[in-house]
C-alpha cells in the first residue's frame, strides 16, 4: 500500500525572499533618504520610478549626462571587514566623477542592491554612505532597488552598483577639443586605492593577512574622493578644457584621454615625481613584487581626478582646490606626439 507523503505548501518566504522585511526596509530608507532631497524632485518612493523636474533657465541649452558604475571587488574586502559605509560612498562617487569629467552638475542618483538575504545592518551602512556621497556631490538619492536573491549570492555576500545622471549647458561642455599644446595637466589628490584594482590587491593580500592587519585593511577601505564641489568652483573661474577621472584603470590608461577629442596629435607627458606617491601603492608594489607601468596602468598612484588648463590658470586651479582640503600638483604637459617627456 502506498503512503502520500503530505508536502508543505511552498511560499515565497519558503524560497528565501521576505517581502515583509522588505517593506519595512523601505520605510526606513525614506527617512534617510530626505537629507539628499533637491528642489526639483518631485514626489516619494512610492512607486517604481523617480520624477526629477528639469531646472528652467532662460537662455540656456541643456544636455543631460548619465553613468552607471560600482565599486567592484572592493565589496569582498567590505564584507571581509563588516563595514560597509565606505562602499556607499564609492558608488556614488564613480558616478558623480564620471559626470563631472563633462563640467556637468550630477541631479540625481539611483542603486541596485543585490544580495542572497537581507541583512538590514549591512543595507542601512550602505544607504548611509549613499547619503553621504550625495549630499557632498549636492545630488538626489531618488531611489533604487534591492534585490533579495537567495542562491545567486552566498551569506553576507551583495554587490551594489548606481546610476546617475547630470546636467551641463551645451556651451559650457567640456569635451577636450579647446586642448592645445602647451596646457598643463593638474591632478588632484586621491584619497587612497579608490575602488579599481582589487582583483590585484586581493591576489597580494590574502583574507588571513587583512584579517590580521586591520590597519591595512581599512586603509584599502578609503572611500573614493568626490571631486564635484572643487572642480565645479574652479569651472566658474577659469576654463577647464578636458578632465579625467581615474577610474576603470590606473593613471597611465586614463590620462590619454585628455587628449582623445583634439583633432590634433597631441599627448600628455607626465612630469616625473612632481607629485608624492602615498605609502599604499608603495606597499602594493613590494608586496605583489609588480612593475612601475603595471602599477601605473592599474592603480590612480595618488591621482584621483585630473584636468587640463592653460599654464596661467593652473595657481587659479590649486588654490580654488585646497580650500576644499584637497592638494594638488602640475603633473604634466600637453606636447606634440612625437615629442620624448
Amino acid at each position: 500500500m502506498l503512503t502520500r507523503t503530505r508536502r508543505r505548501p511552498l511560499s515565497y518566504r519558503a524560497a528565501g525572499v521576505h517581502l515583509g522585511t522588505a517593506d519595512r526596509w523601505v520605510q526606513e530608507l525614506k527617512q534617510m533618504v530626505r537629507a539628499t532631497q533637491r528642489a526639483e524632485v518631485i514626489g516619494s518612493l512610492e512607486g517604481f520610478g523617480g520624477l526629477f523636474r528639469l531646472p528652467q533657465r532662460r537662455g540656456q541649452h541643456w544636455l543631460l549626462v548619465a553613468s552607471a558604475d560600482g565599486a567592484g571587488t572592493k565589496v569582498k574586502l567590505a564584507q571581509l571587514a563588516q563595514r560597509h559605509i565606505g562602499i556607499g560612498v564609492d558608488v556614488v562617487a564613480m558616478n558623480v566623477n564620471d559626470l563631472l569629467t563633462f563640467g556637468a552638475e550630477p541631479l540625481f542618483f539611483l542603486d541596485y542592491l543585490a544580495m542572497g538575504t537581507l541583512n538590514h545592518r549591512v543595507m542601512r551602512e550602505l544607504v548611509q554612505g549613499m547619503v553621504r556621497g550625495c549630499r557632498d556631490s549636492g545630488c538626489a538619492l531618488l531611489g533604487g532597488e534591492t534585490a533579495e536573491m537567495p542562491g545567486c549570492y552566498g551569506p553576507g555576500e551583495y554587490d551594489v552598483a548606481g546610476f546617475a545622471v547630470g546636467i551641463v549647458d551645451r556651451r559650457r561642455l567640456v569635451d577636450g577639443r579647446a586642448v592645445h599644446r602647451g596646457d598643463v595637466v593638474v591632478g588632484l589628490a586621491s584619497s587612497g586605492v579608490h575602488a579599481n584594482g582589487f582583483s590585484l590587491v586581493r591576489r597580494i593580500f590574502s583574507s588571513a593577512q587583512l584579517q590580521r592587519d586591520r590597519g591595512l585593511l581599512q586603509r584599502l577601505l578609503t572611500p573614493t574622493r568626490i571631486y564635484v564641489r572643487p572642480i565645479r568652483a574652479a569651472l566658474h573661474h577659469v576654463r577647464l578644457k578636458a578632465m579625467a577621472h581615474m577610474t576603470g584603470g590606473g593613471l597611465a590608461r586614463r590620462l590619454p584621454s585628455l587628449t582623445t577629442h583634439t583633432g590634433r596629435r597631441l599627448r600628455v607627458a607626465l612630469r616625473s615625481q612632481s607629485w608624492p606617491v602615498p605609502r599604499i601603492f608603495q606597499l602594493i608594489q613590494q608586496r605583489g613584487h609588480i612593475s612601475r607601468d603595471e602599477m601605473h596602468q592599474t592603480f590612480n598612484m595618488g591621482i584621483g581626478f585630473a584636468v587640463v588648463c592653460a599654464p596661467r590658470d593652473a595657481n587659479i586651479v590649486q588654490r580654488i582646490v585646497r580650500r576644499w582640503g584637497v592638494a594638488s600638483w602640475i603633473i604634466g604637459d600637453v606636447v606634440n606626439e612625437g615629442r620624448q617627456a
